[in-house]
């Protein structure tokens, strides 16, 4: 697995001092991107061959959030490989070995050229040295939304909003989608599911569903198709 070091920030911490999950989610994005730069397969590499990797689930679980000034360790590893889809594991953990979360994602590689997915290139599957998959709790990919929920305030994409790639960057997303979150709501596990890219300008029209203790949000388009659908519980 591979990690960096890192330290809790003023600017990552809550009101109460402790990391927020979008901060977290930066450090598991951060973290598989060092990844690649470190291997030669980063995004320079990917640019000149028209590939980008695309986000398609999150699936993060909390065990506990770090305090301001706390030093930890951000790890990642990719655990395999099929056709145009790669899965990666994260963790955090304390410098004793402590875990405060563990993440597992699916990515889809994307030749830019025609926005179609392709299999990763010989070299890029060398690069990367497979690990066990990380003993966590999957959970589907796929988000079931409830019914009976409330439409909210369309959101606009604004510049701050978009990544290197000029899509909303997925940690954006979420954290458009906690600003739905009732009060005092502490996060044990967030799921995200991305359908669709969305650019600047583009207009989201948040839908808000809670059932079982689980609270849903999904940002979709004018016609009611979802950008993404992200769940908190």
């Amino acid at each position: 697995m591979y990690f960096f070091d890192g330290r809790i920030r003023y600017s990552e911490a809550d009101s109460k001092g402790k990391l927020t999950l979008v901060s977290l989610l930066d450090y598991f994005q951060d973290c598989s991107t060092f990844h690649s730069e470190d291997l030669g397969i980063g995004v320079d590499y990917l640019a000149k061959r028209h590939l980008v990797w695309v986000l398609c689930s999150w699936q993060i679980v909390v065990e506990r959030y770090p305090k301001l000034n706390e030093r930890v360790k951000i790890g990642t590893s990719p655990y395999e490989f099929k056709s145009f889809l790669g899965s990666r594991n994260f963790v955090m953990m304390t410098e004793e070995g402590e875990y405060l979360a563990k993440a597992n994602s699916l990515w889809s590689l994307l030749d830019t050229q025609t926005w179609k997915p392709t299999a990763p290139p010989e070299e890029m599957l060398k690069a990367y040295v497979l690990s066990p998959k990380l003993d966590m709790d999957y959970a589907p990919r796929k988000i079931v939304v409830p019914t009976g929920g409330n439409d909210m305030d369309v959101i606009t994409v604004k510049k701050h909003h978009l990544d290197t790639n000029n899509h909303v960057n997925n940690g954006r997303y979420v954290d458009m989608a906690m600003e739905f979150l009732p009060e005092n709501f502490t996060i044990r596990q967030m799921r995200a599911e991305y359908k669709k890219q969305a650019h600047l300008d583009d207009m989201l029209y948040p839908y808000v569903a809670e059932e079982n203790g689980r609270l849903v949000v999904a940002l979709r388009d004018e016609s009611g198709k979802p950008y993404v659908v992200v769940e908190f519980e």
